[in-house]
């Protein structure tokens, strides 16, 4: 079982929807980022999703690209990012985090690399958005021998016929988007999501959290009530972009968290 199951075995038990949060690793550098990261638990969020900067984000929209470019040009690589993952697990040893990102920079230091790194440094599921379920051999599978979640991501397009493959080799929770298009654009609709995520839960045992479009507490109480949970992404990286102060961003995430929680 990994901290990913446990925290959401742990949630059921107690009847609570779960928060989670995106940020970019070493946005804006890597010490701010690592003092927001290790903020978050205490903000109430469930699990974390820890981007790693990438020079052709194509499934982000404009304000996670230019978090990444801030990472990237802060000196941020995928190294950097799994030093700021070990060195969070330095005093929290259950927050599960998510490490979200591209095959690119995984295939250049190699898979079975990559995965001891990840596992050593503390990661323990993977979120990556241009691995098809088609290409499971090449890094899905290998990583949940490893022992860590794979998750996969399903959306507005992902019909009947698609659907069970998406599922087939998912583990953790599935992250249901649920707009079409980039991160960061249309507003999400409890409305609209519900039968989505209840058309997927009735093929998967697994938790689906609904992330894209949720950037008030108000919505993140609204959504997380049709689903498991929610994720927050774009809403908490605008503000880093703002260069809001950590306590500023920890207190929004904060807002957000108690929302979801409420559900």
């Amino acid at each position: 079982m990994t901290r990913i199951d446990a925290k959401f075995a742990d949630l059921k038990a107690r009847g609570k929807k779960a928060f989670v949060a995106y940020v970019m690793a070493g946005d804006p550098d890597y010490d701010a980022s690592l003092e927001l990261v290790k903020g978050l638990p205490g903000a109430g969020v469930d699990v974390i999703e820890l981007g790693v900067p990438f020079t052709d984000p194509m499934a982000d929209g404009p304000t996670i690209q230019l978090a990444g470019q801030r990472a990237l040009a802060s000196g941020m690589t995928l190294q950097r990012t799994l030093d700021l993952a070990r060195e969070f697990r330095k005093n929290d040893d259950t927050t599960p985090i998510v490490m979200m990102g591209y095959y690119n920079p995984i295939y250049n230091r190699g898979v079975e690399t990559f995965l001891n790194d990840a596992k050593e440094a503390g990661i323990d599921g993977l979120i990556v958005v241009d691995l098809p379920p088609e290409e499971d051999d090449e890094l899905c599978i290998p990583a949940q021998a490893a022992g860590l979640n794979f998750i996969r991501l399903a959306t507005p397009t992902t019909d009947d016929k698609r659907l069970p493959k998406v599922l087939q080799n998912t583990s953790g929770f599935v992250y249901y988007v649920s707009i079409t298009g980039i991160t960061g654009a249309a507003a999400a609709e409890a409305t609209d999501v519900g039968p989505e995520v209840a058309r997927i839960k009735s093929k998967t045992d697994l938790p689906v959290i609904v992330g894209f479009g949720i950037r008030t507490p108000e919505t993140s109480r609204s959504i997380a009530s049709v689903a498991d949970g929610a994720v927050v992404g774009s809403a908490i990286v605008a503000m880093i972009g703002d260069g809001k102060p950590v306590d500023e961003v920890l207190s929004f995430v904060k807002s957000l968290a108690d929302g979801a929680h409420a559900a």
